[in-house]
């Protein structure tokens, strides 16, 4: 009975000291996050956030103009998803490496343009310099439903190779509207 109960601490320690480990990546994860910013910029930082929001504070707007204003981006969001067809159903993010001037993250979106649907994910990165921030896609994915036309498999397949959002999303907006005329026209002639 004693070597159960022994086995059973054992256990338990066992796991708490997993979970320490753990805990100790994450905090150390987390240090080097708030590292990568000098105490300058981060006062710089807190002084324009203080601004803005003292900018904010004298501006404050009524409840019914916020309530106007986040109306008015609804239907413009409403008009966008209409207009292209496009729908996003869920989006994440992650920081995979941080530096001063460069940032790589990893994204995931997933959608659908019409009846088709679709996942991306691919990293974006962000190169600053004093003058601008450029941002470059690499390691594109694309996942979507085709079917069994090759042309569609060509078009991701070159997309994925270039690394071109713009036009992968101005194509998928076109084919899935005229994909949708032709199932429709198929199902009427059943």
């Amino acid at each position: 009975m004693d070597n159960s109960i022994c086995q059973v601490y054992e256990d338990i320690i066992q796991s708490l000291e997993e979970e320490i480990k753990l805990l100790a990546e994450k905090y150390e994860d987390s240090q080097q996050e708030s590292t990568f910013f000098s105490d300058e910029e981060i006062l710089m930082s807190i002084k324009s956030f203080q601004r803005e929001f003292q900018g904010e504070s004298k501006g404050c707007e009524s409840p019914s103009d916020l309530k106007a204003q986040l109306e008015s981006l609804e239907t413009d969001l409403s008009f966008l998803m209409k207009f292209t067809g496009i729908q996003f159903t869920s989006h994440s993010k992650k920081t995979v490496e941080k530096t001063r001037n460069r940032t790589v993250r990893k994204h995931r979106l997933s959608g659908n343009c019409h009846s088709l649907s679709f996942q991306l994910e691919f990293q974006l990165l962000e190169m600053q310099n004093k003058e601008s921030v450029s941002a470059v896609i690499s390691d594109l994915s694309i996942i979507m439903e085709s079917g069994e036309d090759s042309d569609v498999s060509k078009f991701v397949s070159s997309t994925e190779e270039h690394g071109n959002l713009l036009t992968f999303f101005r194509s998928l907006s076109s084919y899935a509207e005229w994909y949708e005329h032709r199932r429709c026209t198929f199902l009427h002639f059943k």
